[in-house]
């Protein structure tokens, strides 16, 4: 009888995009309000910026 494939792999989670959106948007808000006085402005850059970064970590794990 043959086994499942992918019963035999481990899950693996990455939580890389998740961590970067998180932090871009934090230091993103944060860097907003303190330099354009708005939060959008800075939530957005961090956003982008936020996921250029978590996919980036995410693809460099395979």
């Amino acid at each position: 009888m043959m086994s499942d494939p992918d019963k035999d792999q481990p899950t693996r989670t990455h939580y890389g995009l998740a961590a970067g959106l998180a932090i871009g948007l934090a230091v993103g808000a944060g860097a907003g309000h303190l330099l354009w006085d708005n939060l959008a402005l800075g939530a957005g850059i961090g956003l982008a910026i936020g996921l250029a970064i978590g996919t980036a970590l995410d693809a460099r794990r395979k």
